[in-house]
Formats: C-alpha cells, structure tokens, sequence
C-alpha cells in the first residue's frame, strides 16, 4: 500500500467524556477514542481500521459515557496522553499531510478546542471535510442526518457499536465510499472552509 497516495483519506471519529447533564465542577469534555480508518478513494474501499485510546487529565468517565461509548475509567487509563495520541496521528497516520473527513464538525472542533487549552501541536492539515454535506446532497436530503440515520437512507448496515470511535470511523468511511461511487465525493482542496 502506497501511504503517499493522493486518494487516501483518514476518517476520524472521536469519543469524548461526557455526562447527563452538566460536567462535573472542574471538569471539561477531553477526547478518550480516536477511530481512524484509511479509506482508498480511487480503490472505493476501507484499507485500515485503527484506534488510539487516550487517558484524560482534566475529567473523569462518568457511567453515562460508559453506558453510551463502552469505555470504562480503567480501559481509557491504558491510553497515552493527549499530546502523544497526536503525535501518533502525525507521524503514524499521516494527519498532517493527508484529508482527512469526519462525520459533521464536532471532531474537527473539539480537536481545536483541545489542541488550544493544552498547548498542543494540531494534528491535521486544512483538507477537512465535513462528510454530511455531500452525503445530504448526493442523497437529496432536505435535513443532514446523523450517523446511524445516513446508514439506513443509504442501506448500508451499521457494523459494530455506535458510538464506538473506531466503529464509528468505519461506519462514517461506508458512507464516503457510497458518495463518491455517486460521484458526489468532493475534490481535495487546500481548505477546509471550502467544504462548508
């Protein structure tokens, strides 16, 4: 596999702490799972799957999280450090350098957010895609659907567990191969906000 190939595409999925309701005094929402999957646009097909645990400073997983991600306190305590989880996505995964798409703007926001507040390098270059948008369109959709709603409009199967990052990126990289097999895919560009 040529990791340079300009039709490879990381998708991200990430999972974050959360509670029913708000955060606990002190507490802020930190990214726990990043699920990359590498999806071979000419090829049309997923080429890896990958998951990066990441170990939270500022919060704890609270039984809600654990009820809606399946990640437990002691499973996340095995993951690396935030900072470390990005530098595997650089120098592992190629975020720097390659588009990469995700399922709406939470991912790439949060990413900023949490970058921003630790001091961290950002990870990702400008060719963001928020895959909704030519999902919503090549399908003729009036209203953008979630997920698990763009699967069953696109009859496609959802395969694992939702709100698996992992899971999910592989979900999110299904759909992709169904809007660009409609050719519907947009082409890479230098910025992101062209995708908006």
């Amino acid at each position: 596999m040529d990791t340079d190939a300009p039709d490879l595409l990381n998708v991200i999925d990430i999972e974050a702490t959360c509670w029913d309701g708000q955060p606990p005094p002190g507490a802020v929402s930190e990214i726990i799972e990043i699920g990359l999957t590498v999806v071979d646009l000419r090829a049309g097909e997923r080429l890896a799957r990958h998951r990066i645990l990441v170990r939270p400073a500022r919060s704890t997983i609270s039984a809600f999280c654990t009820e809606l991600t399946g990640l437990t306190q002691a499973e996340v305590n095995t993951g690396v450090p935030f900072a470390e989880a990005c530098r595997l996505l650089a120098s592992e995964h190629r975020s720097g350098t390659r588009p990469w798409a995700s399922w709406g703007d939470y991912d790439r926001n949060q990413f900023t957010r949490q970058c921003r507040a630790t001091g961290t390098r950002y990870p990702f270059g400008h060719r963001h895609t928020n895959a909704k948008l030519p999902f919503t369109a090549a399908h003729g959709l009036r209203k953008r659907p979630g997920m698990a709603q763009a699967l069953e409009v696109a009859g496609l199967p959802l395969e694992g567990r939702h709100h698996s990052g992992a899971d999910d990126a592989w979900n999110i990289a299904a759909l992709i191969l169904d809007v660009a097999a409609r050719g519907a895919w947009p082409e890479a560009t230098t910025d992101w906000q062209t995708h908006y």
